[in-house]
């Protein structure tokens, strides 16, 4: 399925809670010099315009990343994101917000690599004017990233982290991220792997948590909801990351962190988050 193009949602809450916590994992990568590499398997256009049309459509930014940036008294880890996606920006206004594979690039040393596949044609095609120049250390793909990370793993730099984050249009995908998990541990097992996916009043995601936690020795999952499970099954309340072999430090920044951004970009009193992890 080639319909999904995530401008329509780029800077929203789940946009928030996934980049923010990426930007905490690439942090805890750079304390040491040892080179990784980062693989993004559904990488977009990489960066998106929100005064563009699709952006405006719905303008999901304005409950997103609109509050965060006005946000005041933020822990310090959120003060470091939010600056990052104004780096991005004049400082005037902020017209632009960085998807996962500009912020990976944000963060990257020149030891360190990069690899990105999409698959749709026209996002592909926004991806490449975003990252001009295949290098040594960048090189883009257009494929099926979850076919396409067989070919990187394990990567050359012995460390890595991987961000997986398809649309779940098509239910297969909820198996697909099962299936590339478990051929992607056996590759490499020592990787960071970051799952994003969606609360919805269905119950595909938590059986794809419940069968990537029999996969795992260490492992975080958190989600953020922003408001009350839809009595219809239909839109999304919340969104959630289980990450695979995580920071150890990850735990403390986040119990520090998702009190701020419930109360933030919560839209009712159901708003909440939840924070489990078997750390080793």
């Amino acid at each position: 399925m080639l319909s999904y193009r995530h401008a329509f949602h780029a800077g929203n809450h789940a946009d928030i809670l996934k980049h923010y916590t990426f930007s905490l994992v690439l942090d805890y990568l750079n304390q040491k010099d040892k080179p990784y590499c980062v693989i993004d398997t559904h990488a977009g256009a990489g960066m998106y315009a929100l005064n563009a049309e699709f952006s405006q459509k719905n303008k999901e930014f304005d409950t997103g990343i609109s509050h965060l940036l006005s946000g005041d008294n933020q822990p310090d880890s959120v003060q470091e994101f939010t600056k990052m996606v104004k780096s991005f920006n004049s400082a005037s206004q902020v017209d632009l917000y960085p998807g996962s594979p500009k912020i990976a690039e944000h963060y990257l040393r020149k030891s360190d690599q990069l690899r990105l596949f999409e698959l749709h044609p026209n996002d592909y095609k926004i991806l490449v004017e975003n990252f001009s120049v295949n290098s040594k250390q960048t090189k883009t793909v257009m494929g099926d990233g979850f076919n396409g990370i067989k070919a990187v793993l394990p990567p050359t730099t012995k460390r890595g982290v991987t961000i997986i984050d398809p649309p779940y249009e098509d239910k297969q995908d909820y198996q697909r991220v099962v299936s590339s998990i478990r051929e992607s541990l056996k590759r490499f097992s020592t990787g960071t792997y970051i799952i994003w996916y969606p609360l919805l009043a269905r119950p595909e995601a938590e059986e794809m948590v419940s069968a990537l936690r029999l996969q795992a020795t260490n492992w975080l999952n958190v989600t953020l909801s922003v408001s009350s499970i839809p009595k219809e099954d239909f839109g999304m309340f919340g969104s959630g990351l289980f990450i695979i072999n995580p920071p150890w430090t990850l735990p403390d920044t986040l119990k520090e962190s998702l009190p701020y951004l419930v109360a933030l970009l919560g839209r009712d009193k159901s708003a909440s988050y939840q924070l489990e992890y078997e750390i080793s």
